[in-house]
């Protein structure tokens, strides 16, 4: 009689868990004191539900409660007693500091960083893409000010800003704050290693950052805004090979601006570049002198993964329906949509069968609650499958041939 090996004694839920140190999440909560006042609701249990919520993509805490009442027996097996009521629920996520989450999900991401590898190449070692993303809000909560009305609702939004390493395609840092709140001001929260690259658009003009990046041994790459005063001081040849892919000049120039109380003079390189299947050109500015100008246009192109970034998370994760209206809610749960996407992103490349991020996503989503041996399962999801349909038509005396 055939079996099924991928069988197991934990949920898949508690497999993606075990990625997470209890003990690190108990120290993390008893140091910033967040598990004051709650005598059954502690860190841990809190962070469980929140990732059942996400990866369920569950849109209300009546959603979150049900779900897990539902399968209360498996409860224990996922490391928690019961299933929170939804006032402890709303509670925590208003009271419980979103700050745990953030300092849990960079404690994760120093452990296993190192385990994601990207097959992309890139001409720089280091290279970080920073931007940011807007998710809308029904409420003005964080005081941004409305595009307009929807359903009788006056609408807000929250600005996710993110620096993501293009090689680990995951998050490395993240701020918040109102959907109407500048760009630049994420800049100043950037702190790189010398001899760093990081590439963003031409929303972050900032010259006290730019100069602050150059004496750091920090180079920039950005887009030039049309319009922008500077001053060219020469200009570099361009190779027939560059000029056949796109470069129409390579220029030396000084920025800065009169009105700041430290004039700032920085010497910066404009590279033209016309992009033939889009039609447009392109000025790009950066302090980097020794790459060529065709690696430079490269280098900037790959800021479109973070693009790519905020999509998945967007498309996977419930981050258009938030457990609680205020900001501390809103921001635990999306702290804890970038810790699931960081726990299945490492699932990912350990697999040895290829699976997108969206179907791995939707298949553990479907079997969270299973007993099922994730990575075996997922290495050959057939073999089970054909396995016990072949076992069942022995039982029903059907056999007919079906193939093992």
């Amino acid at each position: 009689m055939s079996k099924s090996t991928f069988f197991t004694g934990q949920p898949v839920l508690n497999q993606l868990l075990n990625l997470i140190d209890r003990n690190s999440v108990k120290a993390l909560a008893r140091v910033g004191q967040h598990d004051r006042y709650y005598r059954y609701f502690d860190t841990y249990t809190h962070l469980v539900t929140m990732l059942y919520c996400v990866l369920n993509k569950c849109t209300s805490s009546r959603e979150v409660v049900s779900g897990m009442q539902a399968c209360s027996n498996k409860l224990q097996h996922i490391g928690i007693k019961k299933a929170p009521g939804r006032s402890t629920l709303c509670d925590a996520n208003m009271k419980r500091s979103y700050k745990v989450f953030e300092q849990l999900y960079q404690q994760l991401y120093r452990r296993y960083g190192r385990f994601l590898p990207d097959s992309r190449q890139a001409s720089v070692s280091k290279l970080f893409i920073a931007d940011s993303s807007t998710i809308t809000l029904f409420q003005q909560i964080l005081k941004a000010p409305s595009p307009g009305k929807l359903n009788g609702k006056r609408k807000g939004g929250i600005k996710v800003h993110t620096l993501m390493d293009a090689l680990d395609d995951v998050a490395v840092q993240i701020s918040f704050t109102a959907a109407s709140a500048n760009d630049m001001s994420f800049l100043k929260e950037i702190n790189l290693e010398a001899g760093s690259f990081i590439v963003f658009d031409k929303g972050y003009v900032d010259h006290g950052e730019y100069q602050r990046m150059d004496d750091n041994g920090v180079f920039f790459i950005t887009r030039q805004r049309k319009g922008a005063s500077y001053v060219e001081t020469g200009s570099n040849p361009v190779s027939g090979e560059e000029s056949d892919a796109g470069i129409m000049a390579d220029r030396s120039i000084v920025i800065g601006t009169r009105t700041h109380r430290k004039k700032i003079k920085l010497k910066t390189r404009q590279v033209t570049f016309f992009d033939k299947e889009k039609g447009r050109t392109f000025e790009f500015l950066t302090n980097d002198f020794s790459l060529s100008a065709l690696q430079i246009a490269d280098l900037y192109k790959k800021r479109w993964q973070i693009e790519i970034l905020f999509k998945r998370v967007k498309q996977n994760f419930p981050l258009k329906c938030f457990l609680g209206d205020n900001e501390n809610a809103i921001k635990t749960q999306i702290w804890c949509a970038f810790i699931a996407d960081l726990l299945i992103k490492l699932v990912q490349v350990q697999l040895k069968r290829k699976w997108a991020f969206s179907n791995l996503s939707s298949i553990i989503r479907l079997h969270l609650m299973s007993y099922i041996h994730l990575f075996d399962f997922l290495n050959d999801p057939e073999r089970p499958f054909s396995q016990s349909k072949a076992h069942q038509l022995k039982l029903w005396g059907l056999d007919i041939g079906f193939k093992t």
